[in-house]
């Protein structure tokens, strides 16, 4: 957690002296609609949610812009496998580095990596004879690396709305064969002030 704050810091210190003047921050919100990829989750379904937080765009040229990211994020499945349903929610405080690429006036090409830290761990669970929530964090990997592309669409007056696909590259479960990652299709409003 330690060198994430200091590569928060880093990245915004570093960034900050790029176009001082053009520099926004912002806030976003949305949804997320979560699911777990690899061998093995015949039984997981999408999972709903959503995710927020803040955001800083530093503009590098009229085409480019970086956008670092702090989100807290929710994420994981929904499965039905004998005679249990439930939800896998996996909460990450997650930071992605966006390249942005404006193609024309408003619109933008969005690309970059992530990394997140897993927060909490749960598996809420359900059946005829019995309904509850465990902790499971000590079976999950605490930092997940993925890849962001999207596309996203700013307003005039400092309103943006972008849609993401999250493609997961680390492995969520420890001591797994499966090869299994997270997955998010994320969509997203929010503000630059």
């Amino acid at each position: 957690m330690k060198k994430l704050i200091l590569f928060i810091a880093f990245l915004l210190f570093t960034c900050n002296n790029i176009n001082a003047q053009e520099n926004k921050l912002g806030i976003k919100t949305g949804l997320n609609v979560a699911y777990i990829l690899g061998e093995n989750t015949s039984m997981f379904d999408a999972r709903a949610s959503f995710h927020f937080g803040a955001i800083v765009d530093f503009l590098i040229s009229d085409k480019f812009s970086i956008q670092p990211e702090v989100l807290y994020s929710c994420q994981g499945v929904t499965y039905n496998d004998g005679g249990y349903d439930g939800k896998f929610k996996l909460d990450y405080l997650n930071v992605p580095v966006v390249l942005k690429y404006k193609v024309v006036e408003g619109f933008s090409l969005e690309c970059g990596p992530q990394i997140g830290v897993l927060l909490s761990a749960k598996n809420e669970f359900n059946s005829s004879e019995e309904s509850g929530e465990e902790d499971i964090k000590d079976l999950i990997n605490s930092t997940d690396f993925s890849i962001n592309f999207g596309l996203g669409s700013e307003l005039e007056n400092g309103l943006f709305f972008s849609g993401r696909y999250i493609l997961g590259i680390s492995e969520i479960f420890k001591d797994n064969e499966g090869n299994n990652q997270n997955g998010v299709f994320q969509i997203s409003i929010g503000y630059f002030f």
